[in-house]
């Protein structure tokens, strides 16, 4: 077995992941802290923006707001959330975040355990593009995962 030892990561260290909508860094990781059960990471969205709906096989995802305003849809179902407020999100449940307010919002989040595999922890259930408006609610099935 490895030996771990603690590190710390500055978020400017990782590049931006916006392939989904918002600016996702994640943080702490199998590649970055050599992590075994699970990551850690940032996620900044600008008002109207958002990150498209997907799911976690293998994962829960923890959720806290840090700051913002923002609705997130579980299964096709608006919930707001609000700074201080934590959300646990089960495998297998759809979700999507909007920041509704006018001001940039953030959220820390970890998913855990991890997946066999990267490329398998994450499916997209739809499109995300710039073009996209925040407020669109809709799904477009993708099957897509990454």
């Amino acid at each position: 077995m490895t030996k771990q030892f603690p590190r710390i990561v500055d978020l400017g260290e990782i590049e931006p992941n916006r392939r989904r909508g918002g600016d996702l860094r994640a943080m702490l990781t199998p590649a970055t802290v050599g992590s075994t059960s699970g990551f850690m990471g940032l996620a900044i969205v600008q008002p109207g923006d958002r990150i498209g709906e997907h799911y976690h096989p293998y994962s829960e995802e923890f959720v806290y707001v840090v700051s913002g305003s923002l609705e997130v849809d579980l299964d096709g179902e608006p919930h707001p959330l609000s700074p201080d407020q934590g959300l646990m999100i089960p495998a297998y449940m759809r979700h999507r975040f909007r920041n509704v307010g006018d001001t940039e919002a953030r959220l820390v989040f970890h998913l855990g355990p991890l997946a066999p595999r990267p490329e398998l922890g994450h499916v997209d259930t739809e499109e995300t593009s710039p073009a996209r408006a925040a407020g669109d609610r809709a799904a477009q099935p993708t099957g897509a995962s990454s």
